[in-house]
């Protein structure tokens, strides 16, 4: 297998290479007016480690795939173009009233609860550019009101004339019968015509989302529009200078559902967070192939810390109305809780609680931290790692960046000392313990709520940060072992070289299974089964657009289900993809039973309260080889540590005095090391910091093994 994999972050681009049996990893900052020039240096460092040239690699690899943050991007710094939104008459409200929402989604607990400041966030469409049609469609599909055609040729010509880029057609119930929005798109192109200069695109939300809702159906089309030529020329862009280097294949995108597909097969809403979905995607591969189990996906980058749950037995999570930004949307996206606490997270003065708060905001890549010596003036969690002495200033990141440790101090101690009244160390003690307390309540809080116990876990520590902090983590969090996984440094890049084709298609239901009242089963199997089949119908038609044989594609049928009218769903993944009797139902049951059993404990399935599904989703997708993970087992047979290549004085919380502390190379990575902490490990990719009463261990693959060895 030879493919290249990249994950565009806010702070740096990852690039991972398969080339036959060689895997490496690479690093370069993201330089974000243009995307190509960070993946160029990147895969740039690749190739010179195989001493091939690019354009040799390029034309020998089967696929490069990117996962990319730029939507995201797009949506903090508001770039996109004007839009115009057509809806039912009586809804033109609906989207700036957010559902009563908008003051608070997308804020942490502390700002929803401050609400004498709390603040709407800029509309993408101003109320002046929302115009309602004449027509109705009621809750079953039926035309209760027939589309005013010549009303809404001027309400056409209002939002052009007004300058609309974009065009967003939202009516009500359109996802039980689209007759109207087809109909409207129809009148829109004989008004303005595709081949016309300047033509606009016009987005139809049934084609969007299948699910009703009218506010999250509308703010998927809405920032979908938005989004989508920021996404095309960006995303155009690297395409491009793939073709310039001699790639000839289609480039394919990971998507936020946790799958992939070609660049003119996606939806700019779904590229959103593709990159943290993609180091589940990677957690779920290896935890399949190594007998992990339940793992706990912790990705600590520049920016983030993002947080996500593999649960053993091929169940995903999903957020099924997700806030991206500030808005809700209704589009299926894996589960994912972010917290503002990556190495380049800013750090302030808490003047309510006296102490530091770190993140949301972070220093990014440009400038970055106040050590990168290029302009920072913040303090960040970076600054404070070096200041303790767990980052070497002339090897840091491969040596490509050199650290100032008097900029990492002035920044400490100008920002925060007198506010804090400490000395810089303690400063930078108090940061390391408060991002770790952070990174650990966030784990914790998001098992627990989600029914979960974390000792049923493996947490996977990764990212650029994730082994320098996975000690202080698990410290915080009671937990005795961590995992920093193969390839930690990019494993996020790793996911998205090991990512099927695939696309979900999902739809509302109201399928009771049993009902408690009238104590019967469901028998309509037939209007079941051509619901899946509909579903697997779209599914095929996107992969077969792209190359794939009908055969060759597989599908995974997944239900939401709960027991009467309980809010918590459970998704339930079955291999029932059809109905065929009463035995067939029962079986449904039994298997949600013993799903929701697993999660909140057996004897808490409440089977007579009634049994119903809120959702059918099929997954189409094609399986293609991924990265083959060797068994992760620590080895009994230890090796002793390497000489060491120098010693620090590296400062640790709850040491008041600093510890003379060995640092190794990586030789340290061979499978079997053992070495006794405090230690620290440098290699080109990343730092691993074993803190005092925790034990390092190198398995396969470069993982590494942390196991706490006293309290």
């Amino acid at each position: 297998m030879k493919r290249v994999s990249v994950d565009i972050g806010g702070t740096f681009t990852d690039c991972f290479v398969a080339w036959g049996g060689k895997y490496l990893q690479s690093k370069a900052l993201t330089t974000h007016q243009n995307l190509a020039l960070g993946f160029n240096e990147a895969l740039a460092n690749a190739c010179a480690e195989l001493d091939v040239t690019v354009p040799e690699l390029l034309s020998q690899v089967d696929s490069v795939r990117y996962a990319t943050t730029l939507g995201t991007n797009a949506l903090i710094e508001r770039k996109g173009p004007r839009l115009g939104l057509l809806t039912t008459m009586g809804f033109r409200s609906s989207v700036p009233l957010a559902r009563a929402r908008g003051y608070g989604a997308g804020l942490d607990q502390k700002q929803q609860l401050d609400v004498p400041n709390a603040k709407r966030p800029d509309p993408i469409v101003p109320i002046p550019m929302i115009k309602e049609v004449r027509e109705r469609v009621d809750y079953e599909g039926d035309v209760v009101l027939v589309l005013d055609e010549e009303d809404l040729r001027s309400k056409i010509r209002e939002l052009v004339d007004k300058g609309a880029e974009v065009l967003v057609v939202v009516l009500a119930n359109s996802v039980v019968n689209p007759e109207h929005e087809l109909r409207i798109r129809e009148i829109f192109l004989d008004e303005y015509p595709g081949h016309m200069l300047g033509a606009i695109p016009m987005l139809l939300s049934h084609q969007i989302v299948g699910r009703k809702g009218e506010y999250v159906r509308a703010m998927s089309t809405i920032m979908d529009g938005f989004l989508h030529q920021v996404m095309y020329h960006g995303l155009g862009t690297l395409e491009l200078n793939l073709r310039a280097s001699g790639y000839d294949k289609p480039m394919l995108v990971n998507h936020n559902s946790g799958g992939m597909a070609q660049l003119n097969s996606t939806d700019a809403l779904q590229t959103v967070h593709s990159g943290p979905v993609s180091g589940i995607a990677a957690c779920e591969h290896l935890a399949a192939s190594t007998g992990l189990g339940n793992v706990v996906a912790t990705d600590m980058g520049g920016t983030s810390f993002d947080i996500g749950l593999v649960a053993e037995g091929g169940v995903k999570h999903y957020d099924f109305n997700p806030v991206i930004e500030r808005w809700m949307v209704s589009v299926p996206m894996v589960h994912l809780v972010t917290l503002g606490a990556g190495g380049g997270s800013i750090c302030t003065y808490d003047p309510v609680y006296q102490t530091i708060a770190v993140g949301p905001r972070s220093a990014g890549s440009d400038p970055g931290p106040a050590c990168y010596d290029r302009g920072g003036l913040e303090p960040t969690v970076t600054d404070a790692d070096l200041i303790l002495g767990y980052l070497d200033p002339q090897n840091y990141a491969g040596g490509h960046i050199k650290l100032n440790p008097r900029r990492a101090k002035n920044a400490i101690e100008e920002s925060l000392c007198d506010d804090l009244d400490m000395e810089v160390l303690e400063a930078a003690k108090l940061i390391k313990r408060t991002v770790d307390g952070q990174m650990a309540n966030g784990i914790a809080t998001e098992l627990r709520t989600r029914g979960y116990e974390p000792e049923d876990f493996t947490v996977l520590a990764y990212g650029g940060n994730g082994p320098l902090h996975a000690c202080g983590i698990a410290n915080a969090l009671g937990a005795r072992k961590i995992l920093a996984p193969p390839f930690s440094s990019v494993f996020s890049a790793v996911g998205a070289g090991s990512t099927a084709q695939m696309h979900l298609h999902e739809m509302n239901t109201w399928t009771v299974l049993f009902n408690a009242n009238m104590k019967s089963f469901f028998n309509d199997y037939d209007g079941f089964n051509r619901n899946v089949e509909e579903l697997e119908r779209r599914g095929r038609e996107d992969l077969v657009r792209q190359g794939f044989a009908p055969e060759d594609i597989s599908y995974r049928l997944e239900l939401d289900m709960r027991y009467g009218n309980q809010r918590v769903q459970t998704a339930v993944v079955t291999d029932l993809h059809r109905l065929a009797g009463q035995h067939d139902v029962l079986k449904l049951i039994d298997q949600f039973d013993k799903r929701y059993g697993e999660r909140f404990g057996e004897g808490s399935q409440a089977t007579e309260a009634g049994v119903r599904i809120n959702t059918i989703r099929v997954c189409s997708f094609v399986n293609q080889p991924g990265i083959a993970f060797q068994n992760l087992v620590p080895s009994s047979d230890h090796l002793p540590p390497p000489a060491p290549v120098g010693q620090r004085a590296c400062h640790y919380v709850g040491y008041a005095e600093p510890i003379h502390t060995p640092i190794y190379d990586e030789a340290a990575l061979l499978p079997g090391t053992l070495i006794e902490g405090p230690a620290v490990v440098v290699t080109k990719a990343t730092t691993y910091l074993v803190e005092p009463g925790w034990r390092y261990q190198a398995a396969a693959m470069g993982a590494v093994w942390f196991t706490r060895v006293s309290q």
